[in-house]
């Protein structure tokens, strides 16, 4: 049996958790397999908000196993508050969720690496969300970490305090102060590593392999987004991982011949949390107004999302790196009101006009070449079908499936798993 995979297309927040829940009553299993708690998957029904951070957003369908991947880091004291604040809606976790030995672990000191290094760099930084992930990520590469794994063994204490002696005479290297007890951070830690070891903790490449081989439904859910992946984003202000189609065959162990169909998430305008150059960014009363009425704050930050106009010459990009099969827009009620809405599809350069993203694409040397299109005022949050959509809405997604090259599939008109449109 295959693998389908979702992933977003952008640099992030563009609304998998809300596909993922949408999708997953055709799935058996749903599995992650890749970042870490710097992710938030934002989920709404029955009007209430959810929000996850390492648990798959299959979690709430009876049906569905969810499977936290080998590609996912794993803090056990946020993955411990996910799981008391599910605990109203009576999901048997030990039997609906599964971890993979091979996931790693952050420390305390992991997100007191973090910490520091980013301080650091003063006006130079990345945009980290301090969660420890890319100090985690580091020690996964640098053959130093600690796996899930690893807690069920007898000197896994001593494990943990080789590695985190190492963090602690790593932090004498960075020039800045740190307030931290780390006998506080290290108690919370060592408490939330006992709920960890409630859930079944399992070889996920071979659970997932023997999956394959009953016919089961197995829907692979990215983090982050294409334009963050450490190999093909806009490095450095990228993630630690692979967020790309290709980070699906190393987080889970599924062979890239096994993957069949490749759901590609966007928004009808680009977002972006944290540093780094973001060539339609808006700074004016439109972007403002995106903004308020988009609620663009980051789920796991609060911090407040860059927004500014969608980027073909990106979008194109990362549907060719992850070989998407069919795309799903998100937000575009969003845009509902506003007079003219703008498609960039080429940067101006020094060399002239491209149409491809280039090696660097700093703001300063690039600027943006746009098409307008009429906007529309009907309200769309309220539409049932895609026959109800208004024409310019309609021309407005016509001109996007056309230039991208690929269906667009769903269209999300709310936030709402209801408000989702089949096309």
């Amino acid at each position: 049996m295959s693998v389908d995979l979702l992933l977003g297309l952008q640099w992030g927040d563009e609304g998998k958790g809300k596909i993922v829940d949408v999708l997953t009553k055709s799935y058996d299993i749903i599995a992650r397999f890749q970042g870490g708690p710097n992710a938030g998957h934002t989920l709404e029904f029955e009007g209430i908000k959810h929000v996850l951070h390492t648990i798959p957003s299959g979690i709430f369908h009876p049906s569905a196993i969810n499977l936290i991947g080998n590609g996912v880091v794993i803090d056990p004291v946020i993955f411990e508050r996910e799981l008391s604040n599910l605990e109203p809606y009576k999901i048997d976790f030990s039997s609906k969720l599964l971890i993979s030995k091979k996931a790693h672990l952050i420390l305390p000191t992991h997100r007191l690496l973090d910490a520091a290094s980013e301080s650091s760099k003063g006006k130079a930084k990345i945009g980290s969300t301090l969660k420890g992930i890319g100090p985690t990520y580091m020690d996964k590469t640098g053959r130093n970490g600690i796996r899930v794994g690893d807690v069920l063994t007898k000197d896994w204490r001593e494990r943990y305090n080789t590695l985190t002696q190492k963090h602690l005479r790593m932090l004498n290297f960075y020039n800045v102060e740190l307030d931290f007890d780390l006998e506080k951070l290290e108690r919370e830690f060592f408490n939330s590593i006992e709920t960890l070891k409630k859930c079944q903790i399992v070889d996920s490449e071979n659970y997932i392999h023997h999956a394959q081989a009953t016919g089961k439904k197995i829907l692979a859910e990215g983090a982050q987004g294409s334009l963050l992946d450490v190999d093909f984003g806009t490095y450095p202000f990228v993630t630690s991982s692979t967020t790309t189609a290709a980070g699906a065959c190393t987080g889970l162990g599924v062979a890239p011949n096994k993957i069949k169909e490749v759901f590609g998430i966007f928004k009808a305008y680009t977002t972006r949390v944290g540093s780094g150059p973001f060539p339609t960014e808006l700074f004016d009363s439109v972007g403002e107004r995106i903004a308020k009425v988009g609620h663009e704050f980051g789920a796991t930050t609060g911090r407040a999302r860059r927004c500014g106009w969608i980027d073909l010459v990106a979008l194109k990009y990362a549907i060719n790196i992850n070989g998407v099969t069919q795309l799903m827009m998100m937000k575009g009620d969003v845009l509902s009101g506003i007079d003219t809405i703008k498609v960039c599809n080429q940067y101006k350069t020094e060399q002239g006009l491209i149409d491809h993203l280039p090696y660097d694409i700093n703001d300063k040397s690039l600027t943006p070449e746009y098409i307008e299109f009429p906007g529309w005022e009907e309200d769309l949050t309220q539409i049932n079908a895609a026959d109800q959509f208004p024409k310019n809405f309609v021309d407005y997604i016509d001109f996007l499936e056309k230039e991208l090259n690929t269906p667009i599939k769903i269209v999300s008109v709310g936030p709402d798993r209801k408000q989702t449109i089949f096309r």
